[in-house]
């Protein structure tokens, strides 16, 4: 009897597939010791199923990150560029909105082109490049490690200003 297909994570399937080869009269309704320590890899349907496994572990927090940044800079921050007359206050909240389009889906360097106080990130679309923990700002670091790729962060304080980030790799 053939059995449709269907992965539901690979314990649950060598279980399935180990009780359907028991033979008929067995009576016991409990997985074998077998069944449970038959490796998942074993079975060539789950093997087959299965991604490619990725040179890191999983789990294991990168060493380097790809981001882009949208800078949102106010008066009295650290190199904050000429022209810029905005608050504090009125920066968090022209972040907060800049984040939201960016969470939403919206095209992360159009938003950089539009709102980014940052010149140089203008011209490079945002880009921050690749990146160690201990290259950037500790606020703006800890934030991208956070992110998963292609997330985008809440605003983020640093001297500079706030920034939304979206993690590229």
């Amino acid at each position: 009897m053939k059995l449709p297909f269907v992965v539901f994570g690979l314990a649950p399937l060598t279980v399935l597939l180990t009780a359907c080869e028991k033979p008929a009269g067995t009576t016991s309704s409990a997985p074998s010791a077998t069944a449970a320590a038959t490796p998942p890899a074993a079975t060539p349907a789950a093997s087959a199923s299965a991604p490619a496994e990725p040179a890191k572990r999983a789990g294991e927090p990168p060493t380097s990150v790809t981001a882009q940044h949208v800078l949102v800079a106010y008066k009295g921050a650290e190199r904050c560029p000429k022209g810029v007359t905005r608050s504090k206050v009125e920066a968090k909240k022209r972040a907060e909105e800049i984040s939201a389009k960016a969470k939403a889906g919206a095209d992360f360097s159009a938003l950089v082109a539009e709102h980014s106080d940052d010149p140089a990130a203008k011209e490079r679309m945002g880009s921050v490049g690749k990146f160690t923990r201990d290259k950037m700002a500790k606020a703006f670091s800890d934030a991208a490690f956070e992110l998963g790729v292609g997330e985008a962060s809440a605003p983020v304080e640093t001297p500079f200003g706030y920034h939304v980030i979206k993690r590229n790799q």
